[in-house]
């Protein structure tokens, strides 16, 4: 055991073949990094989308990061019964709702200081257009909540990465899009489907992107685009009707790329 650790990993029996145990080999980082991770619910529909969220703490873990996760504690903006699509007459807290992903472990956005992280991720679903801005409801003339505006503010002043998936693109468009040069994202395509047959039934995010005063990369599910300048991670996930497991991986690539930028 003292030797498999001081090799920097441990290893875990997974099974055994013919008498024989077999191990998978997980690294260990010594040198791990802190991680904010801002969540904007709990559901795709009204919050943050699960499949994304969870992979953005699978992958960031597998990295050997420290995550500590955020939400505003205040009202969502509605409730979506998951089943029907349709609204319900509940009332639900962005920060509680969160919380059902992190199995409890979540603060407050307000305690969310940029000087404490290597870097911040934001994952997608409708909560980062309802919860975090108001870009579901008003579009082109949407606003911003003013702490993630200081959030993302806050780490590109202090050069530090930032990651953003799905629909969340747009806070960084929004927040960073009219005062800073070259800014690059992506949402993915900008076509309804691309020359492959795959759909992108949001892909008109992509001219909002551009409308807020950055540049819109065509990215498709194989890759993450990398704004080096500012040190910026964008990749689409969901923005696809992708199988899920084309989406966790998706978001291990911009979770990787966004990690390549500390280095």
């Amino acid at each position: 055991l003292s030797r498999i650790l001081s090799q920097g990993g441990l290893q875990r029996p997974i099974g055994r073949l013919g008498g024989i145990t077999v191990s998978r080999h997980f690294s260990s980082d010594a040198k791990s990094k802190n991680f904010a991770v801002v969540l904007s619910g709990c559901g795709v529909y009204d919050g943050s989308e699960i499949t994304e969220a969870v992979a953005t703490l699978v992958h960031l873990s597998r990295h050997g990061c420290n995550v500590s996760s955020f939400a505003p504690y205040q009202k969502q903006m509605h409730t979506i019964d998951h089943t029907s699509g349709e609204e319900i007459k509940q009332d639900r807290n962005v920060m509680v709702e969160s919380a059902r992903i992190t199995r409890g472990n979540i603060q407050t956005l307000d305690m969310l200081d940029a000087d404490m992280f290597d870097g911040v991720i934001f994952p997608g679903g409708f909560g980062a257009a309802k919860n975090l801005s108001t870009f579901a409801s008003m579009g082109m003339d949407c606003g911003i909540h003013p702490k993630v505006k200081t959030i993302i503010e806050n780490f590109h002043k202090a050069k530090k990465p930032m990651g953003f998936c799905c629909i969340s693109p747009i806070l960084a468009a929004k927040a960073l899009g009219k005062t800073t040069y070259g800014l690059e994202l992506t949402v993915g395509e900008d076509v309804e489907v691309d020359e492959n047959g795959n759909k992108w039934p949001h892909y008109a995010a992509a001219e909002a992107i551009e409308n807020f005063g950055a540049t819109h990369v065509v990215t498709d599910m194989d890759s993450a685009h990398v704004d080096k300048e500012n040190l910026i991670v964008t990749s689409p996930a969901y923005m696809c009707e992708a199988a899920p497991h084309k989406v966790f991986d998706n978001v291990g690539i911009m979770i990787e790329e966004t990690l390549k930028l500390l280095k």
